[in-house]
C-alpha cells in the first residue's frame, strides 16, 4: 500500500461529523472577517437581505425583530445579537423603525445591500481556490448523502 493510500485510508475512517464543524466555523470565520474588512458583519447583511423585497422578503414589508429572528433562525449563530445589528443599521440609515417597532428597509439600505452583496463572488472564488466545480458538486451531493442518511432533509 503506498503513503497516499495509507492516508486515504485513514481519511476514509475519520469522522465526517468533525469535519463538517471545523470547515463550518472556518469558512464562517473566514466569511465574517471579509465582510469586517468592508465594514459591516454577516447579520447586519441577512437584515437587510431579509427586508429586501428583491431579496429574501417575498413582500418588502418591515418585520419586527422577533419576526426577523424566526425567519433567519436557521443561520444566525448563538452569538449574533440581531438587536444590535439592527441598531447599527438604523443609525446609518440603512433600515427605518415604525411606531409598531417594524424595521424597513430604507433607499439607503437597498443601495447597501446591493453594494454589500458585490463583496461576495470575492469571498466565494477565494474560498474555491483551488477546487473545480466537479469536485465541489461531488462534495456536497456526498453532504447531502450524510444528511439524509442522518435522517435530515435537504432542502
Amino acid at each position: 500500500m503506498t503513503t497516499q493510500q495509507s492516508l486515504d485510508a485513514d481519511l476514509a475512517g475519520q469522522p465526517a461529523a468533525y469535519w463538517t464543524g471545523v470547515a463550518y466555523e472556518a469558512l464562517i470565520a473566514y466569511t465574517r472577517a471579509q465582510q469586517a474588512e468592508k465594514g459591516y458583519t454577516q447579520p447586519q447583511f441577512w437584515l437587510l437581505r431579509n427586508l429586501s423585497v428583491n431579496d429574501i422578503s417575498p413582500n418588502g414589508e418591515g418585520m419586527t425583530l422577533p419576526e426577523l429572528r424566526k425567519a433567519m433562525t436557521s443561520y444566525t449563530r448563538p452569538e449574533d445579537d440581531l438587536a444590535a445589528e439592527a441598531e447599527v443599521l438604523l443609525e446609518r440609515g440603512w433600515l427605518a423603525r415604525d411606531a409598531e417597532d417594524r424595521l424597513w428597509l430604507t433607499e439607503d439600505g437597498e443601495q447597501a445591500r446591493v453594494d454589500l452583496a458585490r463583496n461576495a463572488p470575492a469571498i466565494r472564488a477565494a474560498l474555491h481556490e483551488g477546487i473545480d466545480d466537479v469536485d465541489y458538486v461531488t462534495t456536497v451531493k456526498v453532504l447531502q448523502r450524510l444528511i439524509r442518511n442522518a435522517g435530515g432533509t435537504v432542502a
